[in-house]
């Protein structure tokens, strides 16, 4: 198995759109995803992007990426927040989650943040033990709240 891991690129778009219907499959929740190749296109590809990402390529087909921002700490400065790390199912367990999410912290010591931060659902046990294995550490009394537009 030969893995290419690259920055992400606008042509990418509809690879990392399916990558994102297969994780909310997975995450059992497909209705929830109402974002466009269109808006995506232009958040993360226009004049000023809100994301950035790396895209594992396997004989020139994309099997897994992840996507990442940076946010602002009052306590810890910057950092960058970790959005998604997807492997296609068929290719989970072989080694490129650990090579994407590598690049991702190399990727946040080049940019000298201070950490990575992301966030993992409870159920979702080899992602958790894939965490632990970096020593991650995993929050407790912290309640996620969003607002929808």
């Amino acid at each position: 198995m030969s893995i290419l891991i690259r920055e992400g690129r606008s042509e990418d778009v509809p690879a990392i759109m399916e990558l994102v219907r297969e994780l909310a499959l997975y995450e059992k929740a497909p209705e929830e995803v109402s974002n466009t190749e269109e808006r995506m296109l232009k958040e993360g590809f226009g004049d000023n992007p809100a994301f950035g990402s790396f895209l594992a390529e396997e004989d020139g087909k994309v099997v897994g990426m992840s996507l990442y921002y940076y946010r602002y700490s009052t306590w810890k400065g910057r950092r960058l927040y970790l959005e998604d790390i997807i492997v296609n199912e068929s290719k989970r367990g072989s080694g490129i989650g650990k090579l994407l999410f590598d690049k991702t912290i190399e990727k946040a010591k080049e940019e000298d943040c201070s950490g990575m931060m992301w966030q993992v659902l409870d159920w979702n046990t080899p992602a958790i033990e894939f965490y632990k294995k970096y020593n991650a550490r995993f929050d407790e009394g912290w309640v996620n709240c969003h607002l929808d537009f």
